[in-house]
């Protein structure tokens, strides 16, 4: 940690002055439950948020916020199972053999590595149920709500509103306890700050005008977000292919991965997946919320040289659409089209899975669709009438809901489900690029959201909650975000405010 004033006196007397118990960065769905639980255990929170006041809420403000949950009382079946598919590469196993002891009995070689440790997820399960029903106290309703995968392989459910129904109740139950709790918008947070004997005691910030603010408290939590805000962490990360890709929404724009710096600069141990991220394909000319195109599957993907690089439907949208989404970032220049002839519309609500609202390329011919999206023609031709040989001639069995076995025959690339030719015109094209939902590299916590350094030990007074913590490798466990974000803002209000009461 780092010392930011004219001198230590001048830190100490500044923080003598300040009546505040808990800093938050960040005001998304983490930092908001975080800032909550802390006012209702008795603290003073102050909570630093980059964007202005009419956009606050991160991310959360922006998506539907599904929680993978299978009522109101229980997280899904597959829960911990999704999980620990993803749980990070080939770990040592003679590592892990220690993770049946106590935490406090464990090697320092194993608590700060960088695996998700499976008391975090169990955590996490028991304690959704919880931080759902705490939010239903602020007038939050859930429910089963309509998605945009025609069918789905696990179950979820969501806030009526969305994320932005979340940020909204905290954010009015935080606005009318102004007392206790003071936002600071426009306003970065840069460092932490500790004194003489490493102890955090503060933050110093950048607000609008460039001017620098310190804040005092010794208890921070950071839930500023991920990084797929800032291109040079996310070239340095991701690599050179991050050129392509963008935030799924308009408050990925505001996490710059400060949060993430100031842990792992204050000797934080790293935890997820620091060179991926959440991906969800999306129409590139769109200016919507979220501009999905995940009816694909029932089409072919083409890439600028117009040919296919994917099958388009190994399984069920809901559940692969991430992974193909990534093999459109690998294509040249970022982007894929998806093509479909006229039987597009025998499938019933096809549209709930297109959230854009800037048309399809639309035409009569093969050839005329090759022209409006500008690829070759010639290669594009012969890639269709492949496909279309290469389709089952019996096609009885297709179905939209479910795998239905239709796949092609003699292809190198084979197409596993829903293989059906292109032949009736008009044909329909949607450009799709891979968008950035947030970035899965993060801090390693605990099961109270506390801060683990790299020598497996609690950084006193530090917390990390939502996409500040990492959890997520490879694959993003869907609707487990904002869930994510509740549970861990709250287990790091909540303890907190107890470390200032203790």
């Amino acid at each position: 940690m780092n010392i930011l004033t004219g001198g230590i006196n001048k830190v100490m007397n500044e923080y003598k002055n300040t009546n505040f118990d808990i800093i938050v960065i960040g005001c998304g769905i983490a930092g908001l439950s975080a800032a909550v639980s802390a006012q209702q255990n008795g603290s003073k929170v102050a909570i630093l948020e980059r964007a202005p006041r009419e956009e606050r809420g991160g991310n959360t403000r922006y998506t539907e916020s599904f929680w993978r949950m299978k009522n109101e009382d229980e997280v899904s079946e597959d829960f911990e199972d999704q999980f620990a598919k993803n749980s990070g590469g080939w770990p040592d196993p003679g590592i892990l053999e220690d993770l049946v002891r106590d935490r406090e009995n464990q090697p320092a070689v194993l608590k700060s590595l960088g695996i998700v440790d499976p008391s975090l997820i169990a955590t996490l399960a028991a304690e959704a149920p919880n931080a759902l029903k705490w939010l239903k106290e602020f007038g939050v309703k859930f429910d089963f709500l309509p998605l945009y995968f025609l069918s789905q392989s696990t179950t979820r459910m969501g806030p009526i509103g969305g994320g932005l129904a979340l940020v909204d109740a905290l954010g009015s139950y935080a606005d009318s306890n102004a007392d206790d709790i003071t936002f600071f918008y426009e306003t970065a947070a840069k460092k932490l700050i500790s004194d003489d004997d490493g102890n955090l005691i503060g933050v110093s910030g950048i607000s609008k005008g460039n001017k620098k603010i310190n804040l005092f408290a010794p208890n921070v939590v950071l839930a500023s977000g991920g990084f797929e805000g800032n291109s040079e962490m996310l070239s340095h990360y991701v690599g050179p292919q991050a050129q392509f890709i963008r935030p799924v929404s308009r408050g990925g724009h505001y996490n710059r991965g400060e949060g993430i710096q100031m842990a792992l600069e204050a000797g934080a141990a790293s935890c997820g997946d620091f060179s991926s991220f959440h991906a969800q394909p999306v129409d590139p000319r769109s200016k919507d919320m979220e501009p999905v195109v995940l009816n694909y599957s029932y089409g072919l993907l083409i890439n600028e040289t117009g040919r296919r690089f994917t099958d388009e439907a190994p399984a069920l949208v809901d559940s692969t659409y991430e992974a193909v989404t990534r093999i459109i970032m690998q294509q040249k220049n970022g982007i894929g089209f998806a093509v479909f002839d006229n039987k597009l519309d025998d499938i019933d609500n096809w549209n709930a899975t297109v959230r854009t609202r800037v048309a399809p390329y639309q035409a009569n011919t093969l050839e005329e669709l090759a022209s409006l999206i500008k690829i070759p023609s010639e290669e594009f031709l012969r890639t269709v009438n492949d496909f279309n040989k290469a389709c089952p001639e019996n096609q009885g069995d297709f179905d939209p809901l479910k795998q239905d076995g239709l796949k092609t025959h003699g292809l190198a690339l084979q197409k596993s489900n829903w293989s059906r030719p292109l032949t009736e015109a008009p044909f329909r094209a949607w450009p799709i690029i891979c968008s950035n939902c947030f970035t899965f590299g993060g801090i390693k916590i605990d099961e109270r959201a506390r801060v683990i350094n790299t020598e497996g030990d609690v950084i006193p007074g530090l917390y990390a909650a939502g996409e500040v913590a990492g959890i997520y490798y490879r694959t993003y466990t869907g609707a487990t975000s904002v869930m994510r974000g509740a549970v861990t803002g709250r287990l790091a209000g909540n303890d907190a405010s107890l470390r200032r009461n203790s």
